[in-house]
This record gives C-alpha cells, sequence and structure tokens, in this order.
C-alpha cells in the first residue's frame, strides 16, 4: 500500500467570525459536531488525552469527555491508572478532538486536578449498573493472566453488589483539565486551513491570533 498517497480534499467554510471566550466558542462546535455525528455510531466527545510522566516520556490515549464549562473540561478514570500516574507527576496535559464530518480540530493544553469526591460520586450512579460494576472489578493498567482472570473479577463484583447500589470506589473519579491554551483548525482547499489560538496571559485574559496552516 502506498500510503503517501492516501489524501483527501478538505471542505470547511469561513472561519471568521471570533468572539474573546474560546469556552463559548468550543461549546458551538461542539454542539455542531454532535449534530454532524448523531445516528451514526460515532463519539463526538471522544479526544485524545496526551500525559507525560516525571521525566517528559508522553502517553496518549482515547478517552471522552463528560462534561465542560467555563473553568474547563471534565472526564473519568482510575485514580491508579498510567494516565492519573502521570497526571500526579505531572499535571501539564492536552487534549484534542477531531471531527472529521466537519473538516475540524480542537487542541487544548492546560493543568489537570482531580474533581470532588461529591461530584465523582454523582457522575458514577449515573453509569449503567454494568459500567458501575466493570469499574469496581477493573485494576487499571496493571498486569492480567488472561482475559477469564478480568471475567472472574467481574462476576465476583456482581456477588459483592448483588441487590444493592454499586458505591463510587475510592479510586476512580474525575479530572478537570483547565486550559492555558485552545487552538481551532478548521479544515479548507488546498491545505490553506484557518487555525486560532487562544492563550491566557498574565492577566488572565485570552488573547487570540491567527498561525500559518
Amino acid at each position: 500500500m502506498d500510503v503517501s498517497a492516501l489524501r483527501r480534499e478538505y471542505a470547511g467554510g469561513d472561519f471568521d467570525a471570533v468572539g474573546s471566550d474560546p469556552m463559548a466558542l468550543f461549546g458551538v462546535w461542539f454542539e455542531e459536531a454532535v449534530r454532524a455525528m448523531q445516528g451514526k455510531g460515532r463519539d463526538p466527545n471522544a479526544m485524545a488525552l496526551g500525559t507525560a510522566d516525571a521525566r517528559g516520556r508522553p502517553s496518549v490515549r482515547i478517552v471522552l469527555l463528560k462534561d465542560f464549562d467555563r473553568r474547563g473540561f471534565v472526564f473519568y478514570t482510575n485514580y491508579d491508572s498510567r494516565k492519573a500516574g502521570e497526571l500526579e507527576a505531572n499535571p501539564w496535559a492536552s487534549l484534542t478532538f477531531w471531527w472529521d464530518e466537519l473538516d475540524r480540530q480542537v487542541r487544548v493544553e492546560g493543568q489537570a486536578e482531580q474533581t470532588d469526591r461529591a461530584a465523582s460520586a454523582a457522575y458514577f450512579a449515573s453509569r449503567p449498573r454494568e459500567s458501575q460494576l466493570a469499574a469496581a472489578a477493573s485494576a487499571q493498567s496493571r498486569p492480567l493472566a488472561d482475559r477469564a482472570a478480568l471475567l472472574a473479577a467481574m462476576e465476583a463484583a456482581r456477588k459483592e453488589y448483588a441487590g444493592r447500589d454499586v458505591p463510587c470506589p475510592e479510586h476512580w473519579g474525575g479530572y478537570l483539565l483547565r486550559p492555558h491554551a485552545l487552538e481551532f483548525w478548521q479544515g479548507r482547499p488546498n491545505r490553506l486551513h484557518d487555525r486560532l489560538t487562544y492563550r491566557l496571559d498574565e492577566a488572565g485574559a485570552w488573547r487570540v491570533e491567527r498561525l500559518a496552516p
């Protein structure tokens, strides 16, 4: 296969209306992504989460956005996982959203912090029961002898919590990534893409600039 020959033309529209609040712009783009991907079995809230350990070695994985507001972006995970360990050592992290139906990308850079326990427990209670049991059963990122061991742990969790609510595990909860920079990328014909970057200045105000593609 000639990988170098894989290409397509991007056909995004004008991207000139820029406000002073990047989170408001993200909200508009996110709603448009949800509409574009609805009914297609896609996850508009999927995002690549990049972290780095204390020595600066990076790792990236896909997680799901579960909330956002003016403070930033929220996702949930096992606090004993690799990503959580790296965030403990180095709270700086990045997010990337890719919405190919719209030829759009949003990149986020900022610092992550654990959400409060009440918020984590409230979200955990809203999850399907099988997902709750999986969170209780899985020692995320730890070695497994085989898949049978994971299924056995899941069955043990079902028996342990039979007939009662599954409590939010102490090792499970949310992170809030507070953005320091956001870049909005709109694919355009002939690779003349639009790139707008918002960055917080020392006074806490957002500054926006256009970047060459």
